[in-house]
């Protein structure tokens, strides 16, 4: 592609996104401008907590990248879109294969690479299939409340009552049967997510409450000191012990440059990690997270040379110059979420 059809291509993308940003829902966020992974979880942590939430929807959509059906999503277009030349442009897109597995991926931090158009005709897809049919779903059908964030094809919906959450399950099944989706039944799953769960749990032999992952995030039924719910965010376990991997291998092949040199990439990580990750309620796992990486630090420095003498009371004051502290670096949930909305509903 050259540089002025690029041009072109992400001209049509930004005319496309200022036209469905009239349509699409407000509990929709993936990779719509001005919203962000963490205006997702916001508004799902006020959801739990502020509405009726007692059971937990944690969908997980089998391949969805691959299985988007062009004729479908060509259809949906066409419901929005009369210009023909904007449907041609759309379908030699597609023809090119411009949504494909790997070709763009939901990141943390909220960004898709690039001027594809794949991360907009996704959020198309699912809006017809999943947006529209779930709002009208909650309208007419449940008999309590329903809460439904969703980030790209990570969807969360949340009930008051299990029958209802079971009702929404099947015929989530039917619908997307229809466009060629299916749910991962290895990887959804209805938990109970409330106040009494790990008594309910407990009485049954059933262990501590499930937990359910989320834009990397492991969310855990907690209580306030006065035995209130309270939401728990946490960071995965496995994605910080793989990024962990990932620097411990990077300073490897960094292992010939200078202190200063290895202290200001190291500080950039952990900063990049905090400024993502540093919500209240996780500073122990950030906390770790700078730890690890200072011990990896110290053993990559011991290992260049057989004749070191580098103490930890001098790994400290490395630590100290070149890793910021760890520190919460966003607000609570409803604060931001209530600045944000100004009071309007944060799964609407």
């Amino acid at each position: 592609m050259n540089r002025r059809t690029s041009i072109g291509s992400r001209a049509v993308v930004e005319v496309l996104n200022a036209i469905y940003e009239e349509d699409f829902l407000g509990f929709s966020y993936g990779f719509r401008p001005g919203r962000s992974p963490h205006d997702a979880l916001d508004a799902l942590a006020v959801g739990i907590e502020k509405k009726k939430v007692n059971w937990i929807l944690d969908a997980d959509i089998r391949g969805f990248y691959d299985a988007i059906d062009h004729e479908w999503l060509t259809k949906f277009v066409e419901h929005r879109i009369a210009d023909k030349r904007v449907l041609r442009i759309i379908q030699k897109w597609l023809n090119a294969g411009v949504i494909e597995n790997g070709t763009w991926s939901a990141s943390e931090e909220g960004a898709p690479q690039g001027a594809s158009a794949s991360p907009l005709l996704a959020n198309v897809y699912l809006h017809y299939v999943f947006d529209l049919w779930a709002r009208q779903w909650r309208e007419r059908q449940a008999y309590g409340e329903v809460i439904i964030v969703r980030f790209a094809d990570d969807i969360v919906v949340g009930f008051q009552n299990r029958s209802d959450a079971k009702q929404f399950q099947a015929d989530l099944v039917q619908r997307f049967a229809r466009f060629n989706l299916e749910l991962n039944v290895e990887k959804t799953r209805l938990i109970e997510f409330e106040r009494f769960a790990a008594e309910n749990r407990r009485r049954h032999h059933l262990g501590r409450p499930e937990t359910f992952a989320f834009l990397g995030f492991t969310h855990i039924c907690g209580k306030t000191r006065d035995g209130r719910f309270a939401l728990r965010r946490k960071t995965i376990t496995k994605r910080m012990a793989a990024k962990l991997r990932e620097v411990n291998a990077l300073l490897r092949q960094r292992r010939h440059w200078s202190i200063p040199e290895q202290g200001q990439w190291l500080g950039s990580v952990v900063r990049g990690h905090t400024a993502y990750y540093a919500v209240p309620g996780n500073i122990a796992a950030v906390s770790a997270f700078r730890k690890q990486v200072t011990q990896h630090w110290f053993k990559a420095l011991r290992r260049r040379s057989q004749r070191h003498c580098l103490t930890w009371e001098r790994m400290g004051r490395l630590e100290a110059r070149w890793l910021p502290a760890a520190r919460i670096t966003h607000p609570w949930p409803n604060v931001r979420f209530d600045a944000r909305t100004q009071g309007r509903s944060p799964v609407r």
